[in-house]
């Protein structure tokens, strides 16, 4: 980072800060207060899809977790305790995977070349390409086949959501969660709602359906 690129991101603060503050005095004092989002956003690491720009929503609106590629795994302590506090303490109603179309870490999984240690991340990626191999496979033209496994990574990662205990019991308390997937167009700014809006376990395979004791 150049140190007047620095010096530029600490002088836009300020002047966001100062343009918050004409429009609102209180802009901040009541941001502190805390916060009750209504909204889970899981996306991707890719700095060209900000959560909140792309919802026109404003600070304290949505939670926000992002990895590269938007993956959902169950061994990601991160993304579980982010998970966790969203669905049972901010009680957020929605949760949202978002992919993007052109992502780097859906592409990576698509061939062979080792990056390094990403490897490991890119590997997972890569179980979603094998469950869907078939049907991948069918698709001639390589950039739609990147699409659609961009569609489908989004799609599977809704699923693992949903076969987590956290969201499960969530609904098995009766609370109100709905689980979405999306991805994005870097190209034109607009979301598709790829159909897969959950809001019970009955969509899983039974083997996913866990059974409280209490």
């Amino acid at each position: 980072m150049s140190n007047d690129f620095y010096k530029k991101i600490l002088d836009n603060n300020k002047k966001w800060v100062e343009n918050q503050l004409a429009i609102d005095a209180e802009y901040f004092k009541d941001l502190a207060k805390g916060q009750q989002p209504p909204l889970l956003w899981i996306g991707c690491s890719d700095s060209r899809v900000p959560a909140n720009e792309i919802i026109g929503a404003k600070p304290g609106e949505v939670f926000v977790h992002r990895n590269i590629a938007n993956m959902v795994i169950h061994s990601d302590m991160n993304m579980l305790s982010v998970l966790d506090y969203a669905v049972n303490v901010l009680k957020v109603k929605h949760v949202i995977v978002c992919g993007h179309y052109g992502c780097g870490g859906v592409k990576a999984a698509m061939g062979n070349q080792s990056i390094g240690l990403i490897d490991n991340w890119i590997r997972h990626i890569k179980d979603v390409y094998r469950l869907h191999e078939h049907y991948l496979n069918t698709i001639e033209d390589e950039e739609e086949r990147f699409n659609k496994f961009v569609e489908v990574n989004a799609q599977e990662q809704v699923f693992d959501l949903a076969k987590t205990s956290i969201v499960q019991n969530a609904w098995r308390n009766g609370q109100e969660l709905t689980l979405h997937g999306w991805t994005y167009g870097l190209n034109s700014g607009y979301v598709t709602d790829l159909g897969v809006n959950m809001s019970s376990n009955e969509e899983l395979d039974d083997v996913y359906q866990l059974k409280f004791s209490n």
